[in-house]
């Protein structure tokens, strides 16, 4: 795995549309261009870090690099949930991501009904998570 942290940049852009409404987690996605632009030791997974939207202040956020194996992707994602509730959809803007940490790789999950809470679980070890101690999150 590549050495953290990790900086990328780019406009957010239309997802699948999965993950405010099937999983109630909202998630920022990156173009095919930024995500075909990471690094070759960026392993896929869950990471965690920082993300800020145009020149916006700055959130934590969860970020899932790879082919998400429930859906069965034939492209490789970047989605990122920002822990922030934001008015309106930002889709144009500006999502700059500084990731810092490594939560896990991928993984398959038999439904819905199991992968939703386990994501809300790391979002909420992560939102508890205090910014000094951010780089000891390593599991």
């Amino acid at each position: 795995m590549r050495s953290l942290p990790y900086f990328c940049r780019g406009q957010v852009v239309r997802g699948f549309g999965r993950g405010s409404k099937q999983l109630g987690i909202p998630t920022a996605n990156f173009p095919e261009q930024v995500v075909d632009s990471l690094p070759a030791d960026v392993s896929t997974g869950i990471y965690y870090g920082w993300a800020s939207v145009g020149s916006g202040d700055v959130h934590k956020m969860v970020v899932s690099i790879g082919w998400n194996p429930y859906y069965k992707n034939m492209k490789k994602s970047m989605e990122t949930h920002i822990m922030h509730t934001f008015k309106e959809d930002f889709y144009g803007e500006i999502l700059n991501v500084a990731i810092v940490g490594y939560l896990r790789p991928e993984k398959n999950f038999d439904s819905l009904g199991f992968l939703s809470p386990f994501l809300n679980g790391e979002i909420e070890k992560v939102k508890k998570v205090n910014m000094v101690d951010i780089f000891s999150l390593q599991v």
